[in-house]
C-alpha cells in the first residue's frame, strides 16, 4: 500500500537522475542531436554511453533504498531553517499556543525513533511540553523499504486515536518494540488492545479498513518535500535537526527559538 506509493514517487525522481546522467555524458563527449549534426561515435563513446544508460537504470531501481534507508547519526545537526513545514491535523502534546512546535516525522520501527522515545522526548515533554512552551507533533514516516511493520503500527496508532488513545498506543508501541516488530503483530497489538482497555471490534474494524493510509502518505509526501532523508527527524519552528539527538542539543534549538 503506501510502500508501493512511496516507490513510485521516488521512483519518479530516479528516472529523471537516470536521464539527467545519460544527457550529461552526451554534452561531454560533444554530441549534438539537432540539425543532423556531425556525430562520431568512437568505440569510447559509445562506451560512455552504455554506462551512462546503466548508471541511470541502476541508480533508478536502488534510489528508494538510499534515500528511505538512511539513518541519520547523533552528532548530525544541520540548523538549516524549513519554510512550510505544516502540523497538518496530526496528533500533538502540549498547548496549540505554545510559542514553539516541535514536528517529528517518525517510524515505529525506527531503532533510532525509539532511542528517542526513551531519553530526549521524556526531557522535553517535562521541561517545555508540560510547561505550556513548547507544542509535540508526531507525524508517519514509515520507512517499509526497511521497516515492514512499520506501517501497520502507524495504522494501528490512528485507530487508537479514533478512541482517545493515541499517545498511549504510541508509548506502548515504542516501549514494546521488540515484541512485535520479532513476533506477530496481531497477538501483540491485541494485547495493547487489551491494555490500554480499547474497544477491539472497533479497532479491528478500523485497522482492516485502511482507511488511515492516504493520512499516512500524506505525511510521508509532505515529509519528502520539507527534505525528510531518515527518522527521526524534526523540525523546531521549521529549523531542522535530524537524528536521535540528545536533550541539550533540543535545549539549545528551543530556546533560541523562545528569545526570538
Amino acid at each position: 500500500m503506501v510502500r508501493k506509493k512511496i516507490f513510485r514517487i521516488i521512483q519518479q525522481r530516479s528516472l529523471s537522475v537516470g536521464l539527467s546522467t545519460i544527457q550529461t555524458n552526451l554534452k561531454w563527449l560533444g554530441i549534438k542531436s539537432t540539425n543532423g549534426s556531425s556525430f562520431k561515435l568512437t568505440t569510447i563513446a559509445v562506451l560512455f554511453l552504455i554506462i551512462g544508460l546503466l548508471a541511470g537504470i541502476i541508480i533508478g531501481l536502488n534510489l528508494p533504498s538510499i534515500l528511505l534507508s538512511f539513518q541519520p547519526e547523533e552528532d548530525e545537526t544541520s540548523f538549516l531553517r524549513v519554510e512550510g513545514v505544516s502540523s497538518d491535523d496530526d496528533p500533538f502534546l502540549g498547548s496549540p499556543e505554545a510559542p514553539v512546535t516541535i514536528i517529528e516525522f517518525s517510524d515505529f520501527e525506527c531503532p533510532f525513533c525509539k532511542r528517542f522515545f526513551d531519553g530526549t522526548l521524556k526531557d522535553i515533554i517535562t521541561n517545555y511540553v508540560d510547561t505550556g512552551k513548547v507544542k509535540y507533533v508526531l507525524r508517519d514516516f514509515p520507512i517499509s523499504d526497511i521497516h515492514p511493520k512499520a506501517e501497520i503500527a502507524a495504522e494501528a496508532a490512528n485507530c487508537a486515536n479514533e478512541q482517545n488513545k493515541y499517545w498511549e498506543f504510541h508509548d506502548i508501541l515504542f516501549e514494546n518494540q521488540e515484541d512485535w516488530v520479532s513476533g506477530n503483530t496481531t497477538v501483540e497489538f491485541k494485547k495493547y488492545v487489551s491494555t490500554l482497555g480499547l474497544n477491539e471490534e472497533q479497532f479491528n474494524l478500523c485497522l482492516k479498513s485502511g482507511k488511515y493510509v492516504d493520512e499516512i502518505m500524506n505525511d510521508i509526501q509532505d515529509g519528502l518535500d520539507a527534505g525528510v532523508q531518515g527518522t527521526p527527524t524534526f523540525y523546531i519552528n521549521g529549523v531542522k535537526v535530524a537524528g536521535a539527538q540528545m536533550y541539550p542539543i533540543f535545549k539549545q534549538v528551543i530556546d533560541q527559538e523562545l528569545e526570538e
